[in-house]
């Protein structure tokens, strides 16, 4: 369908140079168009589909957008409450959606909805929904701490009737296609922010290196340059966990709980390492003029959007046996 063939590691490859552009709207948008919106299409879609939508956004043609968050139900997918009621060949959607990433540019949404009254787990499809139909209204776009060259709307559906035909694979599955999904989101997630956290180590240590403080650099500081090599450590490490679970991945394995575990540490080491390099630079570090600042705010999503730190928790403890899974 206009693809290379090659398999997951290049999407890893592809995710890390990313990292090298100065902001993270761009690398999450087009994370969203490869990783997020499309593998279950490719998946599980018909070859009908697949002409429709897929190909023009692997093209660039086509923006793409995932449908699945909303005000109640985040990280919690099995509690979303948009409905497509199925009448004749058609689906009659209702509800809306919340944080949607390019959701005000969009051409189609891999839409997450009820499509019956069954148990939360087995009553969800995945729609393509193109988004030029009447009923679908485009609230706004949220104005947000970080990712501030990103478009993420809140999206209302009334009445939306779109063809069953759009319905990706079999109905019910949804949920168990999205679980697949994030797999590959959260690895994806994982290998953007590898690049930044190094960029960032590297200016901080030439800032503190030729900034002076007490007739020294603040650099020659030992509580400094120790701390830069911790971070400097912990990159790497978080690095290893990453290939080891994409290696995984690609011979076929569930890779769930190393997913989980490289997401909750990507997140948690994004904040620390921004807030520790952010420090060094005084009050520079509090202004919009360098990166530091930037990706202060623009990493901090990496602990909430495609699963919380929580939610990680939770899934390495069920993969654990500490907790029981449902």
């Amino acid at each position: 369908y206009g693809g290379m063939g090659l398999d997951f590691s290049y999407n890893i490859a592809v995710a890390e140079e990313l990292g090298n552009i100065r902001c993270g709207g761009i690398p999450m948008a087009i994370g969203v168009q490869t990783g997020m919106a499309t593998p279950a299409l490719t998946r599980f879609g018909s070859d009908e589909l697949k002409k429709q939508f897929l190909v023009p956004t692997i093209a660039g043609d086509f923006v793409a957008c995932l449908g699945i968050s909303e005000p109640g139900a985040g990280s919690d997918v099995a509690n979303i409450k948009t409905t497509a009621v199925r009448k004749g060949d058609e689906y009659v959607i209702n509800g809306g959606k919340m944080w949607i990433t390019s959701g005000s540019q969009a051409d189609w949404m891999c839409l997450l909805a009820n499509t019956s009254e069954g148990p939360p787990h087995r009553n969800k499809s995945l729609i393509c929904l193109p988004m030029n139909l009447p009923g679908i209204h485009v609230a706004k776009r949220i104005d947000k701490l970080g990712m501030r060259s990103s478009d993420t709307a809140q999206i209302f559906f009334e009445d939306v009737k779109v063809p069953s035909k759009n319905l990706i694979g079999e109905e019910g599955k949804g949920f168990t296609y999205q679980m697949l999904q994030f797999q590959e989101e959260r690895l994806w997630g994982v290998a953007t922010v590898l690049t930044p956290l190094e960029t960032i180590i590297q200016e901080t240590i030439d800032y503190t290196r030729q900034r002076k403080v007490f007739d020294q650099s603040v650099l020659h500081n030992q509580t400094v340059h120790f701390r830069l090599a911790e971070l400097a450590t912990e990159v790497e490490l978080l690095r290893s966990l990453l290939h080891r679970a994409v290696a995984l991945y690609v011979e076929g394995n569930d890779v769930t709980k190393f997913a989980s575990m490289a997401k909750l540490k990507a997140g948690r080491l994004a904040r620390e390492v921004t807030d520790s390099c952010l420090q060094f630079w005084g009050g520079m570090g509090f202004t919009s003029e360098v990166l530091v600042s930037r990706f202060y705010r623009d990493l901090r999503l990496m602990s909430i959007g495609g699963g919380t730190d929580e939610t990680m928790l939770s899934i390495i403890c069920k993969y654990m046996e500490i907790l029981p899974r449902k």
